[in-house]
């Protein structure tokens, strides 16, 4: 753990993002650099679905995509809604909004971006259930502990 604190913005948007919206948004803000962790939220699409009489049988949703953040794919697993950011320090945030302005005003809606506290930062007892007391600190508050398969990480540069 580390005492020191990190600024965390959170990017909503008005409507889900399509992927390649949010291919988009996220390439511009990886760009800008200065980024410690990030999360995409937003729900889920599962990739057979769920429940009904074609339960079990593979789900054909057009949003469920790979898409490239960088050099790296990643296949969207979620309806983009909402964006965590923690960066290492302040001064990428003000380019951040340039870029989130960018994109967003192509769009013709709107969105908020906010500066709080949205990830955890020390862990839970959940956290040390499910990976023990040498857990991996950068991905704290960004999974789900009760989830079954791995979570995704896109490295950083």
């Amino acid at each position: 753990m580390t005492d020191a604190t990190y600024p965390q913005y959170r990017i909503i948007s008005a409507r889900f993002l399509k992927p390649d919206t949010a291919e988009r948004l996220l390439n511009r803000i990886v760009e800008i650099g200065g980024i410690r962790r990030m999360s995409i939220n937003g729900p889920s699409i599962p990739a057979t679905v769920p429940y009904g009489p074609a339960r079990g049988k593979p789900n054909p949703h057009p949003d469920r995509k790979v898409i490239h953040i960088g050099d790296q794919e990643l296949q969207l697993r979620v309806q983009v809604g909402t964006i965590l950011l923690e960066l290492e320090d302040e001064s990428p945030a003000s380019a951040m909004k340039e870029a989130c302005d960018e994109v967003f005003g192509d769009l013709g809606f709107s969105y908020t971006f906010q500066q709080g506290r949205y990830m955890k930062t020390q862990p839970t007892m959940s956290d040390y259930a499910k990976y023990g007391p040498d857990a991996d600190t950068m991905v704290l508050g960004l999974v789900d502990p009760k989830r079954k398969d791995r979570f995704t990480v896109v490295q950083g540069r």
